[in-house]
């Protein structure tokens, strides 16, 4: 199975994505973390101005087949959480990488970027974890 991985930013081993622009971040679950948990019925968001470290479990998504959580790939404070995401957690399975984005961050140390994986090394990883 093909997954959609956009080349425009960086990947975490535990399926989250996160993209830079200048100062900011936006960090949201990708599309094979939402294929794995299939139908997802629930999204709860961590609030602006909390901090969390690189590693930290930011935000929680149930689905019809599991519960998952979300994961900081840098450490940072949140600015925006995407409540629209709370109302309408079906949007993570329908625009993962647009619409369905999880929170937007300002980044402690923006060089933990270089710790995480382009497009092409995710693609790998999650393929080699359905062989």
């Amino acid at each position: 199975m093909t997954w959609n991985t956009p080349d425009d930013r960086k990947y975490a081993e535990t399926d989250e994505w996160i993209i830079l622009t200048g100062d900011s971040a936006t960090l949201g679950l990708t599309d094979y973390a939402q294929d794995q948990l299939s139908d997802i019925v629930y999204v709860e968001l961590p609030v602006s101005g909390e901090t969390f470290e690189q590693g930290d479990i930011v935000a929680t998504v149930e689905s019809v087949k599991a519960a998952a959580d979300v994961h900081m790939p840098m450490s940072g404070a949140v600015t925006e959480a995407n409540s629209a995401i709370e109302d309408e957690p079906e949007k993570v399975n329908a625009d993962p990488y647009g619409e369905a984005w999880f929170i937007k961050l300002t980044p402690a140390d923006p060089a933990e970027i270089d710790s995480l994986m382009d497009a092409d090394a995710y693609a790998r990883h999650c393929a080699a974890r359905d062989d």
